[in-house]
């Protein structure tokens, strides 16, 4: 995603590339990435010279980041996901004193998605079975993907329910009748899948999919840089693609 990001931005008049920060042991790290930009390792480099910084990294690493750049009030669009609690806060403290955009999915159709399904829980209702199906690379190591949890999250907020309270990731051995209200989520990891969505409505005779395939992760930088200029400027608080995009 660095890689996609640095790409989209090439030739662009309204943002421009500042810094590159990988991991010391990448194997980028000292070589030229963008025109005059050296990939290093030092974050608190890059953040100085910089605006808004873009974060796909790994949950650590952008705890990390969010605590360094809580110090220097320092715009964020951060699309890592599997956060655990500690960089969840240490995002939330971020979000006090800079405005930061904090997305699963920067894809223009995986956020209408989000608005379609949650129309349809909220026309169907809890009467009808929803399932949400998402595929990703062998690589991927969180599950259920950032951008399932979202889909299974709006469909729970078109019930009206808690998602906490409905939601049921694994199926395994003799688990009982599917309880009504249940949103189950699936995964299925392999080859190199870039990231497929599909959000299931089971009625009577009948079933509704919703599907979103990626097949170019240029999509998701393009959304992350359409955030990036968004957001600088912006009052301090934390916003979804949603707030980014006017939906």
């Amino acid at each position: 995603m660095g890689r996609a990001v640095i790409e989209a931005a090439a030739g662009r008049g309204d943002l421009q590339i500042t810094a590159a920060v990988d991991r010391a042991d990448a194997p980028g790290v000292g070589h030229e990435v963008a025109a005059g930009i050296v990939s290093t390792a030092e974050l608190t480099a890059g953040f100085a010279a910089s605006d808004v910084y873009v974060d796909f990294t790994s949950p650590a690493s952008t705890r990390a980041a969010a605590i360094l750049a809580r110090e220097r009030k320092l715009a964020a669009v951060i699309g890592t996901t599997g956060l655990d609690a500690a960089g969840e806060a240490a995002v939330a403290a971020l979000a006090e004193v800079a405005p930061i955009v904090v997305a699963a999915n920067f894809s223009l159709g995986v956020n209408l998605m989000l608005g379609l399904v949650r129309t349809a829980a909220r026309a169907l209702g809890t009467e009808w079975d929803a399932e949400v199906v998402e595929t990703h690379h062998h690589a991927k190591r969180d599950a259920p993907s950032g951008t399932a949890l979202m889909i299974a999250k709006a469909i729970a907020a078109g019930h009206g329910s808690d998602y906490d309270q409905v939601k049921r990731h694994t199926r395994d051995g003799d688990v009982g009748a599917r309880p009504r209200g249940e949103i189950g989520v699936a995964t299925v990891r392999g080859g190199d899948v870039i990231g497929e969505h599909t959000a299931m409505f089971f009625g009577p005779a009948e079933r509704i999919e919703i599907t979103h395939r990626a097949s170019s992760r240029a999509i998701f930088a393009a959304g992350a840089l359409r955030a990036a200029t968004w957001v600088v400027g912006q009052p301090p608080g934390r916003y979804d693609m949603l707030a980014v995009l006017g939906l």
